[in-house]
């Protein structure tokens, strides 16, 4: 029989406050309900808030957090003055064995910062990654990093490689994902000298993905790789242009089908077919990022979502708190090391 799991929740992270928080609580029990959530915030205003919703106040409990991380803080004044915010002791919770995940809407370099401080790294692990799960046409694909790194080199796209792997086996179910770079074409000399040197370890990698070399910016939604390696940067750039081009397809659409009488008609002859396509468009479906490489798990929520969205993303920590990602990319890592240390060796010894 499974262990019952326990997800940490920021509960006043995020732009939208605890009411949305716990309105995708009470979403999130229906699909999980023999899950346990605990609660930091403001007492005073997360209690009365549970007392309306009985059957997640059954399932809950509160810790009072006197303070907040604000959405506009620099991670390092939110470090040093954080200890009594509800971020803080979400992630805490995780740390002290009393929650498996933690979730946070919050302030993303401060979600970072706090859980690398308390959580620590994974062994090898230079860099922790934000990995979304991206809808393609084939299914879903995960990408990393989607934004925790500006530039990387060669070990560290590496290591994004082999946690995305990790956790495509662990949360997609499959056995051996294609893995794919991001990169400006396909051809072996393109690309910055990260990118190509990562593209050479991998190649040679005992590790159970197929590697498919490098792929480009149209193959994501194509679904050509299952899991997509680049730099925070790019992932994060990326990321935002499929979310505002949906955004703007939509935009369209509904412009369009309201021009004139026949085209009303059409979109109500239509709308099963619209509604398919306005829920797969829908980017509150995929939301919630996984910070991996950490020695525990943190899921963050895009600050701006409602309760539809926070929902996915408790579903996402849920998810991960079930799977064995850890001790995934803890094997996959040890395999790949001779490779990394073969490839500074080489490296030094050129320069």
């Amino acid at each position: 029989m499974s262990p019952e799991i326990t997800v940490s929740i920021d509960a006043m992270g995020g732009d939208a406050g605890p009411g949305v928080v716990m309105a995708a609580l009470s979403r999130s029990l229906v699909r999980h309900p023999g899950v346990r959530f605990l609660l930091h915030g403001d007492e005073a205003v997360l209690k009365p808030l549970l007392a309306k919703r009985a059957k997640l106040a059954a399932r809950a409990a509160v810790r009072h957090s006197a303070e907040q991380v604000r959405m506009d803080e620099k991670p390092g004044q939110a470090l040093r003055r954080g200890r009594n915010t509800s971020m803080w002791r979400a992630i805490e919770s995780v740390a002290k064995k009393e929650a498996q995940v933690a979730v946070s809407a919050g302030n993303t370099g401060a979600l970072m910062a706090m859980s690398m401080f308390q959580l620590g790294l994974l062994d090898g692990i230079d860099r922790p990654a934000i990995a979304a799960l991206w809808p393609t046409m084939r299914g879903q694909s995960v990408v990393l990093d989607v934004g925790a790194n500006i530039a990387t080199d060669s070990q560290q796209l590496v290591d994004f490689a082999v946690m995305g792997e990790a956790f495509a086996r662990a949360i997609l179910g499959l056995e051996r994902p294609i893995v794919g770079l991001l990169n400006v074409g396909a051809e072996d000399v393109k690309g910055n000298d990260a990118v190509r040197g990562a593209a050479q370890i991998l190649r040679g990698a005992d590790l159970p993905i197929e590697f498919c070399g490098f792929v480009g910016g149209d193959d994501i939604s194509e679904g050509t790789a299952d899991v997509v390696v680049t730099d925070g940067f790019t992932g994060n750039t990326a990321l935002k242009t499929a979310e505002g081009t949906a955004t703007l397809v939509m935009h369209y659409l509904r412009t369009a089908l309201r021009r004139n009488v026949l085209s009303r008609l059409g979109a109500l002859l239509a709308s099963g077919a619209l509604k398919t396509l306005r829920r797969k468009l829908d980017p509150r479906a995929a939301n919630g990022g996984i910070f991996l490489g950490l020695n525990g798990v943190v899921v963050k929520s895009h600050g701006g979502t409602d309760a539809l969205g926070f929902a996915s993303a408790l579903d996402m920590a849920v998810d991960m708190a079930r799977a064995e990602v850890i001790s995934k990319i803890v094997a996959d890592r040890a395999a790949v090391a001779p490779l990394l240390g073969a490839a500074a060796s080489s490296g030094a010894a050129a320069s």
